[in-house]
């Protein structure tokens, strides 16, 4: 049975304005966490996946390759892509940097991340995704996979953010979705076709990795004193 005190949408209203420091103390927290972390990729998932999966092995090489090149990596922190996603750059020795989320039903934070930041509420986790990532890699995923993806697409669409490359990964899994859109979405006018041209696909890790490095440019950041190496988290409090 579902606890109410997990609905917090239900607590909102102005006899609660104590909300809004918790709310700025998670923007805070993580600003200062991931402040000097340089260009990232943020990866993109199912967490149901288990490590001899196909789309995890293909999380894990992109990872691992990306941060061999010198980019960061961010996950939500958790199983399945994510524990992919964070393994690859652990193993390669560069900042694996997990955002987690605190849900209802707990979803443990994975072995391996070296940059942690905790998050109750789900709108200040997409915030710190978006604000640190040079490109997005989005894996074969459930809900919590498309709500980051088709934001991330409004947000460009309507100019609210600066547009950089998202890479879907799997032709298999995303045709389904993109022929529906255009089949439905483009053929009523509730879409432009010209909206396509948000993000691109490829079928395997060393397209992505390759689209990322022809489209971000790693020595304008290293030029302008970004850090591209690991960080530092000796000297952090525990979270």
């Amino acid at each position: 049975m579902a606890n109410s005190r997990q609905y917090l949408i239900e607590d909102l209203s102005y006899t609660n304005s104590w909300r809004l420091f918790k709310i700025m103390a998670e923007f805070v927290d993580a600003f200062e966490k991931m402040n000097d972390l340089g260009p990232a990729v943020s990866i993109f998932g199912s967490a149901r996946l288990n490590p001899d999966d196909e789309y995890y092995r293909m999380a894990y090489d992109i990872s691992n390759s990306l941060s061999r090149s010198g980019f960061n990596i961010i996950t939500g922190g958790g199983p399945g892509i994510m524990e992919a996603g964070n393994k690859g750059a652990y193993d390669a020795q560069g900042n694996s940097v997990g955002l987690h989320i605190k849900l209802p039903f707990e979803q443990k934070a994975n072995d391996y991340i070296n940059l942690r930041c905790d998050f109750r509420y789900f709108f200040v986790r997409k915030v710190m995704f978006i604000k640190y990532a040079k490109a997005y890699v989005v894996m074969p995923g459930g809900l919590g996979t498309m709500d980051e993806l088709l934001e991330t697409l409004v947000l460009m669409q309507t100019r609210r953010i600066k547009p950089f490359p998202v890479i879907l990964v799997g032709r298999d899994f995303w045709d389904g979705l993109l022929n529906w859109m255009t089949e439905q979405m483009v053929s009523r006018g509730y879409m432009k076709k010209s909206d396509f041209s948000l993000f691109c696909m490829a079928d395997t890790a060393d397209e992505v990795v390759d689209l990322i490095k022809n489209k971000v440019d790693l020595h304008s950041f290293q030029k302008n004193g970004v850090a591209c190496q690991k960080t530092d988290t000796s000297q952090e409090e525990p979270v």
